[in-house]
């Protein structure tokens, strides 16, 4: 292998998205100290502040989505691309890489686009169980995609596929904290019943408004409650909660250590991210998914449901879950049987090692 060795990572938007790209350069880097990696991401969007907070560099495009609803804007999105494109190559030819990874999104659109036309071997990631735009458009150019899910042949050519599963964050798998020292850090009880609600860095407002409408189910059970609000919705609901605290109900507005959440957990309630469900997959976490509605293609359905017709996770609607969400949460946690069977099935999904796997594959792009 070159020593010279020098890897192109693109794409994000979302955490869910960093996290495996993030994963994916670690693993590289595990194996060849030596290598240069560097990130082109979107401008203004969470992968110019976590990429480097991570240790790399990383590059902004300012390349933007279509607006289906303003079509008059669009001229200045094509405006945008072509402005990405003809920066992408700049950058491309600057770094001279070997190898180019996507993970989806905008930036890595334009950023394999023009590594594939330069021929530059190409290696897209597919989080979720139903393909987003970027990497079907993708799909053609690249030498291999890796995925998540099986059935992905509707979206790409078969010989292309690897199951390779999503890379996870390394401190959610390796907590040394019982269960009862996890609780104990967030200050319940190490020897009762725990939920944990988490919707994302930002929050769920429909995981939220079920809590909010329905304390007196939380008041009036002895289940322990870790609550995730997100940073955009903690104000309001510190507010809310004036004068309405309950020692069974642990009020946080993000969580810096998962790996101490999910084990003080015996139920979680989350969203339906494809990384978040492989997080769940790997350590057999039972689940009730409430998949986002303001997602494309209703992807996070999607990925509930496959866990769901393998009775690995409860899934709740969006717009059910206020009235249903935390009465079904109550009740199931209630059941050992129920828990244990979950619990179980959701395990067997697991794929592991899914970073060196990847990576593996990358380095394997490139030519003695």
């Amino acid at each position: 292998m070159d020593k010279d060795l020098r890897i192109i990572i693109s794409g994000g938007g979302t955490g869910g998205h960093i996290f495996p790209a993030v994963s994916i350069a670690n693993a590289i880097k595990a194996k060849h100290p030596e290598a240069k990696i560097l990130f082109v991401g979107a401008e203004g969007r969470m992968e110019m502040q976590r990429v480097p907070a991570a240790g790399y560099e990383i590059k902004g495009l300012p390349i933007k989505g279509f607006d289906r609803a303003h079509k008059l804007k669009n001229i200045e999105v094509l405006c945008k691309l072509w402005k990405s494109l003809r920066m992408a190559r700049q950058i491309v030819k600057d770094f001279r890489p070997q190898a180019a990874v996507g993970v989806g999104g905008y930036a890595s659109g334009a950023t394999l686009y023009e590594c594939a036309r330069m021929g530059i071997p190409c290696l897209i990631q597919e989080q979720n169980s139903y393909a987003g735009v970027t990497n079907k458009l993708l799909a053609k150019r690249v030498k291999k995609i890796c995925v998540a899910y099986e059935g992905m042949e509707r979206f790409f050519p078969a010989g292309k596929i690897i199951m390779t599963g999503n890379p996870v964050r390394q401190n959610v798998l390796s907590t040394p904290l019982s269960v009862g020292e996890a609780r104990k850090s967030f200050g319940l009880a190490p020897d009762r019943k725990t939920i944990l609600l988490v919707g994302g860095s930002l929050g769920a407002r429909t995981v939220n408004r079920s809590v909010m409408e329905h304390l007196d189910l939380v008041a009036g059970t002895d289940v322990q409650f870790i609550w995730q609000t997100g940073k955009f919705y903690n104000r309001q609901i510190m507010d809310f909660m004036k004068g309405k605290e309950l020692p069974n109900l642990k009020i946080m507005d993000f969580i810096s250590d998962m790996g101490a959440a999910y084990k003080a957990a015996d139920l979680v309630i989350s969203r339906a991210g494809a990384s978040s469900i492989s997080e769940f997959q790997l350590i057999g976490k039972p689940v009730i998914l409430v998949p986002s509605p303001n997602v494309a293609e209703d992807h996070q359905t999607k990925n509930a449901m496959a866990l769901v017709d393998k009775e690995a996770a409860l899934c709740v609607k969006d717009s059910e879950a206020p009235g249903t969400l935390l009465r079904l949460a109550l009740g199931t946690v209630a059941d050992d049987r129920k828990l244990a069977h979950l619990s179980e099935n959701v395990k067997k999904m697991a794929l592991r090692n899914a970073a060196d796997v990847i990576a593996d594959e990358v380095l394997g792009l490139i030519k003695d």
